[in-house]
C-alpha cells in the first residue's frame, strides 16, 4: 500500500487551493522544507510569507490579512502552537478571523527529535478555543480534504499534521464534523483519530483472531465533534476505547467521554499518551514504547474486558 505523510500531503493541497483560489496566502516560521509549504513558495512567491523564527508574528500577520478578504495558512511545527497560543486565542479566536494553521510534526511519531518537540498537547489547546474547528486527517486523501474544507469555513480551523508517512486508502466521505465507519462491529467499539487508523485496524485484525468483533469509527473532526455517530456506537456496542497520539488528557478520548454519561456504557478507555512526555527515537520503537501499535492495542482492551 502506498504510504504518504499527512504533511507531504498538506503541502500539495495548498498548491492546488493556490492554483484555485488567488485570496489564499501561505505563512511559514522558518520551516517549510519541513512543513512542506515550500512546494507552495515555489508556485506562488508572491503569496508566500516567511515570517522567520516567530511564529507570534506570523498569527498576527495573518489575523491582519484576513481582514483585508486574504485567506492566510500558517504553517509551523505543532509544538510550536504553544509559543503563538495567544496570539492564536485572542488575536484570531476571539475576533474570529479566517485564520487556518497547518501544524505539523505531531505526536510522539515525530520521533527523534524528542520530547520537546513531540506535540502531545496541541489538540487540547485547540479544542477550548470557542470558534476553532480542529480537524485531524488519517491519511493523504483526508488530508487534500481537510485543507479544501478548511479554505471554504469562515473562521478559524486547526490542521494536524504527521512527519510519519502512513498509508493511502481510498477515498472516503468527508463532511466536517462527521465521522466516518471503518468498520461495523458489535462486541466494542474503538474511536481514533488521525495516523492511529493504521495501527487500530491491524488492532481489530489481532482482536478477530480471539473472536471479538470489534467496530472501528475514525473520527477527522474532533472539532465540531460528531456527538450522534460517537453515541450510536457507544449505546450498540456498550465498550468503549478511544485511541489517539495525543494526550490522553483533553483530546479525542475527552471528546467522548462527556457523551456516554447515562448511555448504559459497560467500559470506557482513553488508550494514548498517559500523562508524559515524549522522548528520542525511531517512531516505530515510540508507538512500541508507548503501547501504540497494534497488537498492543488489542491486548490493553482484550485485559480491560
Amino acid at each position: 500500500m502506498e504510504k504518504k505523510a499527512t504533511r507531504v500531503a498538506y503541502g500539495e493541497a495548498l498548491v492546488k487551493l493556490g492554483e484555485a483560489n488567488d485570496k489564499v496566502v501561505v505563512l511559514d516560521a522558518d520551516l517549510s522544507n519541513a512543513t512542506m509549504t515550500n512546494a507552495f513558495k515555489k508556485a506562488y512567491p508572491e503569496r508566500f510569507f516567511d515570517c522567520g523564527i516567530a511564529e507570534a508574528d506570523m498569527v498576527d500577520m495573518a489575523a491582519g490579512m484576513s481582514t483585508m478578504g486574504l485567506i492566510p495558512f500558517c504553517s509551523t511545527f505543532a509544538v510550536f502552537a504553544g509559543r503563538s497560543y495567544d496570539q492564536i486565542r485572542n488575536g484570531v479566536c476571539y475576533p474570529h478571523f479566517n485564520v487556518k494553521f497547518g501544524f505539523s510534526h505531531a505526536g510522539i511519531t515525530l520521533g527523534e527529535d524528542g520530547g520537546s518537540h513531540q506535540a502531545i498537547e496541541d489538540l487540547a489547546l485547540m479544542r477550548v478555543l470557542p470558534g476553532m474547528t480542529v480537524l485531524v486527517p488519517s491519511d493523504a486523501n483526508e488530508t487534500y480534504q481537510c485543507v479544501e474544507a478548511a479554505a471554504k469555513i469562515d473562521g478559524p480551523v486547526y490542521i494536524r499534521t504527521c512527519r510519519l508517512p502512513t498509508p493511502v486508502y481510498d477515498p472516503r466521505p468527508f463532511t466536517v464534523g462527521k465521522g466516518n465507519v471503518i468498520k461495523d462491529g458489535s462486541d466494542l467499539v474503538i474511536f481514533t483519530c488521525g495516523v492511529m487508523l493504521e495501527h487500530t485496524l491491524n488492532a481489530v485484525e489481532e482482536l478477530a483472531k480471539k473472536g471479538i468483533n470489534a467496530a472501528l469509527v475514525c473520527f477527522h473532526t474532533i472539532k465540531p465533534f460528531d456527538d450522534e455517530l460517537a453515541i450510536q456506537y457507544a449505546v450498540k456496542c456498550k465498550k468503549v476505547f478511544t485511541v489517539e497520539e495525543h494526550s490522553v488528557i483533553g483530546g479525542l478520548g475527552d471528546a467522548v467521554a462527556p457523551l456516554l454519561i447515562g448511555k448504559g456504557v459497560e467500559t470506557f478507555k482513553k488508550i494514548g499518551i498517559n500523562d508524559e512526555f515524549g522522548q528520542s527515537g525511531k517512531p516505530a520503537d515510540l508507538l512500541v514504547e508507548y503501547g501504540l501499535t497494534g497488537p498492543q492495542i488489542a491486548e490493553t482492551i482484550c485485559s480491560s474486558l
